[in-house]
């Protein structure tokens, strides 16, 4: 054949060299239509060969090559390889698709990798087999059945540009001796499936020697004539039940008893006769007797025990085929054939965290307790074919979840660099986690074998083996789990992943007796008899003299007992245990048969109660657990009102909660016919919870907790009736999902379609759907609408719930397809007809990628996020993320023809929800991404309505007495603001009267620092043309969903797109007292948009776009603050210059009498209670201390309690919150964060609901809280919570709390006590009662009616923050500098951190006034102050209060020259350099050169003029306080470090000018960038009072 390529290929296919070689034109611009196919067709074993001669780096993805039966001279040529059909097989990458689709995931040489220069064939075998050729080397047989006249094709798809055909002819010589090897290993691969493994003596495939070993054990008893003979049978073990003749079946404990008393015998026999019973020695030469060094005798006696017929085992000889005794074990194609003492240990390279003993041949994990992955630990040495690789698990722990990996690696250990976990690797790795395999970190195959790796106990067996054919096999226990990988490389180490649970394993390489024993065993327990046996179908009617009869199995928890003839089952010792009380059915439940039990006996002592299900695993053989849902395989149980299935929750609300059952009330179970799982509570069916439930699974019954005694209940009358079937057909329907609703008319009736892929579950009335098995299983979980979009129509989801096992995410889009007609694929971009999908950045029509890079990755998104899909009535698909409009994705979508919105929980993604922004767009702006009811802000009462101020932008009018505003003419100059400053917490709302679509854009609205009566008469001089150009004041806005100050972005995706407004919409916004901005979008609070907001701010709107004209509709009823929001408790400010807070007279009454407090008897089960319930302690562990107080929280009550003691061994601390139902009952989880219903918790600085979170950056960061802090929390009279630290108000952190509500404590990580405090309850609104840290302060000066304190005496007790790592950085950083101590105060009490935390603790404002006359400064945030020593000649009198502050920015070098001198210096006069470091000091910090320009003689110098500024945004620039690197002598991290000083000014010594460094943009909000900077020549016009540091 000619190796030539066909005239007729691909559209951008150039050919040249007589049409040997073809390149891609526009190789830069487009990446496909590269298609050619070969001249003439292939003929059998020619290898059609090309090289590829150029590649470009501008695309993912190369070159794909394969064959086809199409006819390249008819042929429509498609875009891509891939997209051929009618009989096309073509490998890209890895993987070998079939008519464009995936038939091998895994194959070969991955084609993306190859270089220039590379070569690849393709071969149709005379088998008709395809072979991937790649320079030279043959990758085996990528498909059969090939059909004959088919042309070789070659796609110069993305990077490849440019190939040559070389070749068209068979292999070589050596190629062809290679084949015919090939071949025959194949041959003897299917030789190799029916070799004999021996385990216990009994061959794989024979089970003569099991017949014998029978017979021998009875023999032994003198009972043969009573046991049956086995017939043998030519299956694997696994099998051998089934075949049993009828009339010879043994009950399953018979065959247990035989096979364990047949295998004792042998042993004994072995023990007592020596060899009479046979060699097959492990260790001994096929040879000879003598036994080996490593051996331990294994017996494999013949029947008649005669040595010399039946000796002959195998040992380290390398012969596979040596002979072997009637029963003895071959074990030579197990070890190996190893000769030399080549052993197989560990590497001594292996993962961080690894500590190698015992030789190499035992490796642990350090810090199990802290850490849970970096525990990989590779082999010595590669693996020789048929060499077994076992290890046994020494040591496991309860801390995490997942367990053991293990698998085979072609990386070489001694060039690795290893990762975390081996399933981070994505190259050259197969692993076996859990019960699947992981091929390069994915998932091919789900559920490999029976037994999983997280089930395992210590002292349990896992071993692999790499076979000569290239099979890949896992053992578990002795038993081969079969074929994990069918093609492996030649050349691959073995690959311990001590992950999660696993600790320390050690490398086996011998086995002893009972190691044997156990592994029968383990055979035993995955071959139970009932399994697979047809079963006849059971009447309803039981009958209780049958055998057939439900009892429970004797086998049961350690602190259960079964009593009444197998009837009941009871923890006789209730009152002193919780659990291991897991009880199981005698047999496996027949299909539609009832399971129910009724509870006899309960205790009030503990939380939580009856667990009922079902499970896969066999009684006789479990280990039962704890509790039944730590159980990681097989087993579905309903806990609570929630379902659980492997240990994971898959429906959170379903069917009456367990833990309200009192004793009398029944529960039960069924399995349907149809695999669907039922459960009922007093009879009544709760509906559906799982599917797909295997058969022969046993009933499951968990006395936890309170449930102390329970009884089958079997009689007729007793059962319920089944449930109606609700499936009529293999599609799977969930519970609770609305039928397919066609062209509904209201616009909220879009929801997820009861038809689905099969591992989805739809609940929540259709709302919300979800994967169950999210960590087994990764897709199989579509789920589309119920009905059409109409055009226009945004469907929107939200994410709720992401793991971090898999690769890929959600995937979205929309289908032509009908629910009633689509067969649901595995993932929807399988599918290749009327389909567009958009997954990650890529959008893809029936499977095919039309477009990379769309403007947003679904892969990147996180939980909350929100997703939407439109259709455009012009047949464009529109997506939004977070509310903003990505632009088109793409067009040509039918505009006719009815769309269904599909989702693909795939991969990370697990849950989502539809939000209420679903339906129309013009009616779907508004909508909560994080819960479905919102927290409404209901605009004020009738009050003094809020007016627009007579300044405004040029084509704005202003009507209704300054109400409304118009926009006149164009699209800009649309500025207006409110007529006065904003109250703290006062919203300024309008409603949107009109809108014009001829304009793009639409509504900004935000706050500034810019007072309107500041502006000139002629609006046209003063104005920018739109809002985001307003620059002259600081302007906090949100334009579309993008927050920006001064026009600069801030923050993106802020919440709802002022852009979807439309007429009746509401838009408000308010300062609040945090010092942030939110934006509420009828009524409904965004969030904080911006933080730092000055205090005397404005409204600002602009009518800019399509929203031409709005109306006031709030009302300025916050001229008493006291009639909405109540103050705060008063306690004087220790913080410097916080100004006193005036009580409010006049508030609300005090409630009377206030309720005292205390914790409720149900905790966690850690929790200690003392000093009558007032003190709550954790005892042990790290969480396991949720806390609740035993009354209700009254309206305007302050609950308070004190941080006792801190374990700094543990990271994070305690959360607060409060519950909105009653925790009598309550079945403490192990945090709060996994309470899910009516719950509000404050963890960090965040607020959470249902553990979704709604607010970040609300107040300080609770796990910086101190030993000796007062936390509370009180719900004011509009239904919000406020948190209070140290006394001090944090603002509202969630709103519509329910009533009553129960304050709620996690006693988390570090907190380990708290104690309630009852000496200061309060009633917000009524008289102050004293502050519980009020010190004796000295009171300050009145300055213009406002009382202040004194800045420089902190009370002790109110900067207790000792576990501030901030400040401790800083201190050693203060201690490397080596100043005298002399220079500074005594007490450490006076210095403060003004870190994030610490000054949020205090609750310090921004900005305070000092001096006469008054002047601002702001407090230095991100600084730590440490106090100087006054000098005894200055004058502390009440004059020199009135000094103003203000800071200096220095060097590190003039510091003990400044303090030396006791003022401040002009210049850097310094021995350090702010030049880049080139040497480490002996104190840690750097140490450059000295400055020369220091050296001047004092007369030469000029008067000292020294730079101040009363902020240090100013002052502590780079360019005043050069930074310099330290190493910090406790972590021996490098950081930068900065230092100034605080200062005492003498009003009028200083001058006040403009900032001097060319700054464009404000540099702080309160001051003005032409009057920050202050210079002064006086030398005794300052006093240095504090050291400022501050540490990156």
């Amino acid at each position: 054949m000619a190796a030539e390529l066909h005239p007729c290929s691909g559209k951008l296919i150039g050919l040249s060299n007589s049409n040997r070689t073809a390149q891609r034109n526009q190789p830069v611009q487009e990446f496909n239509h590269g298609l050619v196919l070969s001249r003439e067709q292939l003929k059998d074993r020619d290898v059609f060969t090309v090289r590829i001669d150029k590649k470009v780096n501008s695309w993912s993805g190369s070159i794909e090559i394969g064959v086809t039966s199409l006819d390249p001279a008819g042929l429509d040529f498609p875009s891509s390889a891939t997209g051929l059909k009618g009989g096309s097989w073509i490998v890209s990458g890895c993987s070998v698709l079939r008519d464009g689709r995936s038939v091998l995931e895994e194959y070969g040489r991955d084609l993306d990798q190859l270089s220039e220069g590379d070569r690849v064939g393709i071969q149709r075998s005379t088998h008709g087999e395809l072979h991937l050729w790649v320079n030279g080397q043959d990758c085996g047989a990528a498909a059969s059945g090939l059909p004959t006249g088919l042309w070789a094709v070659v796609d110069l798809y993305g990077k490849c540009t440019q190939v040559t055909v070389v070749s068209c002819e068979p292999p070589s010589l050596a190629e062809r001796d290679t084949e015919r090897e090939t071949v025959e290993e194949r041959e003897q691969e299917d030789e190799d499936e029916e070799e004999e493994v021996v385990v216990c003596g009994v061959r794989e495939g024979e089970f003569g020697g099991l017949t014998s070993a029978v017979n021998l054990a009875a023999a032994t008893n003198g009972t043969l004539e009573e046991v049956p003979e086995l017939p043998p049978t030519h299956n694997r073990p696994d099998k051998f039940p089934n075949n049993l003749e009828p009339e010879t079946v043994l009950t399953e404990h018979q065959l247990f008893d035989v096979l364990n008393n047949a295998i004792v015998s042998l042993y004994r026999s072995e023990d007592n006769v020596g060899g009479d019973l046979g060699g097959g020695g492990i260790g001994r030469d096929s040879g000879t007797g003598s036994r080996g060094d490593r051996g331990s005798s294994s017996g494999g006696g013949s029947v008649n025990g005669n040595s010399s017929d039946s000796g002959g085992g195998t040992g380290y000889t390398g012969s596979v085929n040596s002979p072997a005794g009637g029963g003895g074990a071959r074990l030579g194609a197990v070890t190996g054939g190893m000769l030399t003492n080549d052993a197989l240990l560990f590497h001594e390279k292996c993962g961080t965290l690894i500590k190698l003993s015992n030789n190499n041949k035992t490796a642990e994990r350090r810090r199990p307790l802290d850490e849970f992955n970096n525990g990989v630990v590779m082999t010595n040495r590669p693996l020789r074919h048929n060499e077994m690789f076992e290890i046994r698990i020494d040591k496991l722990v309860d801390k995490w979840s997942g367990s053991i990996e293990i698998g085979v690696t072609t990386h070489n250990p001694n060039n690795l660099d290893y990762p975390a976990t081996m399933t981070n690797l994505r190259s050259g790795t197969i692993m076996m986690s859990g019960c699947g395999i992981l091929t390069n970190g994915k998932g091919t195959r789900r559920e490999y074998c029976e037994f999983s790796l997280d089930e395992l106990q210590e002292g349990d067996h896992i071993g692999l083996m790499h076979k000569a054919s290239g099979a890949l096999h896992f053992y578990i226990n002795g038993i081969d789990q079969g074929v994990a990988a069918a093609q492996t490389p030649a050349i691959v180490y073995a690959v311990v992943d001590l992950y999660g649970m696993a600790v320390k394993v050690t490398i086996v390489h011998n086995h002893n007796h009972s190691d044997r024993l156990r592994r029968n065993n383990a055979i035993m327990r995955a071959l139970s008899p009932d399994v697979g046996r047809p079963r006849p179908a059971r009447s309803l009617t039981p009958d209780p003299d049958t055998p057939d009869r439900l009892l429970f199995h004797s086998n049961c928890g350690q602190k259960a007992a079964i009593i009444s003839e197998g009837r009941t089952a009871l923890r006789p010792h209730a009152t002193d245990d919780f659990n291991h009380g897991v009880v199981l059915s005698g047999r496996p439940l027949h299909s539609n048969e009832v399971f129910q039990v009724r509870i006899d006996k309960m205790v009030d002592k503990w939380a939580g109660s009856i667990e009922i299900g079902v499970t896969t695993h066999n009684p006789a053989y479990l280990q039962l657990p704890s509790t039944m849902t730590n159980l990681r395989s097989g087993t579905w149980m309903m806990t609570g009102n929630g379902v659980m299935h492997n240990g994971t929750t898959i429906l959170d609300e379903y069917g009456h909660n367990l833990d309200r059952l009192k004793a009398g009330d029944t529960v039960g179970v069924v399995r349907k016919e149809d695999g669907s799982l039922h459960f009922f509570v007093n009879g009544v069916a709760q509906g559906p919870a799982a599917w797909n439930v295997p058969p022969s699974v046993y009933a499951v019954v968990d006395l936890y907790g309170q449930a102390a005694q329970a009884t089958i209940m079997d009689d007729v009358a007793d059962l319920p009736t089944l449930p109606e079937d609700s499936s009529d057909g293999p599609t799977v329907m969930s519970p609770s999902s609305p039928c397919s609703v066609a062209g509904g008319n209201s616009a909220n009736d879009l929801r997820f379609h009861q038809l689905h892929g099969t591992n989805a579950v739809i609940t929540n009335g259709g709302r919300t759907a979800l994967r169950q098995n999210c960590r087994s299983e990764f897709n199989d979980a579509i789920v589309i609408s119920n009905r059409c979009l109409r055009d226009g129509e945004l469907f929107e989801i939200v994410i709720q719930k992401m793991v971090d096992r898999w690769s890929g995410s959600i995937e979205a889009g929309v289908t032509a397809i009908r629910p009633e007609e689509l067969e649901f694929p595995n993932t929807m971009t399988d599918i290749d007809y009327d389909t567009w999908m958009l997954s990650g950045t890529a959008i893809m029509q029936d499977g095919n990628t039309m477009r990379n890079n769309y403007g947003c990755d679904l892969d990147t998104l996180t939980t909350g996020s929100r997703i939407g899909m439109m259709r455009s009535a012009t047949g464009d698909l529109h997506y939004y993320i977070n509310g903003v409009d990505q632009g088109v994705a793409c067009t040509g979508l039918p505009p006719g023809k009815e769309v269904y919105a599909v989702i693909d929980l795939y991969g990370q993604c697990v849950q989502v929800s539809i939000t209420s922004s679903s339906g129309p767009q013009d009616n779907s702006l508004c909508t909560s991404n994080i819960t479905e009811s919102s927290f409404p802000i209901h605009s004020p009462v009738a009050g003094v309505a809020h007016r627009l101020h007579s300044k405004h932008g040029k084509n704005v009018v202003l009507l209704g007495e300054g109400c409304q505003a118009v926009r006149v003419g164009g699209y800009a100059h649309g500025i207006v603001f409110s007529a006065k400053e904003l109250k703290t917490d006062e919203l300024f709302e309008v409603k949107i009267d009109e809108v014009d679509d001829q304009w793009s854009g639409s509504l900004h609205m935000g706050l500034t620092t810019l007072a309107p009566p500041e502006l000139p008469s002629c609006p046209m001089s003063g104005l920018s043309p739109s809002l985001t150009q307003l620059r002259s004041k600081v302007t906090w806005l949100l334009a579309g969903s993008e927050v920006r100050r001064n026009g600069l972005l801030q923050r993106q995706n802020y919440g709802a797109s002022l852009d979807r407004l439309t007429v009746g919409n509401r838009v408000g916004v308010k300062r609040c007292s945090d010092d942030t901005m939110h934006v509420l979008i009828d009524g409904e609070d965004m969030g904080p948009a911006a933080t730092a907001v000055a205090k005397n701010v404005y409204a600002v709107l602009d009518l800019y776009g399509r929203v031409t004209a709005v109306s006031i509709v709030s009302s300025s009823v916050l001229e008493d603050a006291g009639s909405v929001k109540a103050p705060s408790l008063s306690s004087d400010s220790c913080s410097e210059g916080e100004e006193d807070r005036t009580p409010v007279e006049g508030g609300e009454p005090a409630l009377v009498p206030n309720t005292v407090m205390a914790f409720l008897e149900n905790h966690g089960k850690n929790i200690q209670l003392s000093h009558e319930n007032l003190t709550a302690a954790r005892v042990s562990s790290y969480n396991q201390g949720l806390l609740v107080t035993a009354q209700p929280l009254p309206r305007q009550q302050l609950f308070q309690f004190q941080i006792d003691r801190l374990n700094a061994s543990w990271t994070s601390s305690l959360s607060l919150g409060v519950i909105g139902h009653s925790p009598d009952r309550l079945n403490f989880p192990s945090t709060a964060c996994c309470l899910k219903r009516s719950v509000w918790l404050l963890q960090r600085d965040s607020v959470f609901h249902n553990s979704l979170k709604i607010c970040e950056n609300y107040g300080p960061n609770l796990d910086t809280c101190p030993e000796g802090t007062v936390l509370g929390l009180l719900v004011d009279g509009n239904s919000c919570l406020h948190l209070y630290v140290n006394g001090m108000d944090q603002g509202v952190a969630a709103q519509d709390i329910p009533t009553p509500c129960y304050p709620l404590i996690d006693l988390y990580g570090q907190c380990e006590q708290v104690t309630i405090v009852t000496n200061n309850v309060a009633t917000v609104g009524g008289e102050s009662v004293k502050a519980r840290f009020q010190g004796d302060m000295e009171k300050a000066d009145m300055v213009d009616g406002i009382k202040e304190s004194v800045c420089w005496m902190p009370h002790p007790e109110v900067n207790p923050n000792k576990t501030c790592e901030y400040q401790a950085l800083c201190s050693r950083f203060k201690d490397l500098l080596t100043l005298p101590d002399g220079y500074f105060n005594e007490d450490a009490k006076y210095n403060l951190c003004y870190c994030e935390s610490c000054h949020k603790l205090r609750g310090d404002e921004s900005y305070h006034k000092r001096g006469e006359p008054p002047r601002d400064y702001a407090l230095p945030f991100g600084w730590c102050r440490f106090a100087l020593r006054i000098k005894p000649h200055c004058d502390v009198s009440n004059s020199f209060k009135q000094w103003h502050i203000a800071y200096h920015g220095t060097s590190v070098g003039a510091l003990r020259r400044t303090l030396d001198h006791a003022q401040l210096l002009s210049g850097t006069s310094s021995i350090f350099s702010v030049s880049p470091v080139k040497t480490e000091g002996p104190n840690g910090y750097s140490e450059p050169e000295e400055n020369s320009s220091n050296s001047l003689p004092d007369r030469d110098r000029e008067v000292p003029r020294v730079q101040l500024s009363p902020t240090m945004r100013y002052s502590g620039l780079e360019m005043f306080a050069p930074k310099v690197q330290f190493r910090d002598p406790r972590s021996h991290c490098c950081h930068q470090a900065q230092v100034g000083f605080q200062v005492c000014v003498r009003p009028g010594s200083y001058k006040v000018g403009p900032q001097t460094l060319g700054a464009i943009e404000p540099l702080d909000p309160r001051f003005s960038n032409t009057e920050i900077e202050w210079i002064t020549k006086d030398q005794g016009g300052t006093l240095l009072y504090g050291l400022l540091i501050r540490v990156e």
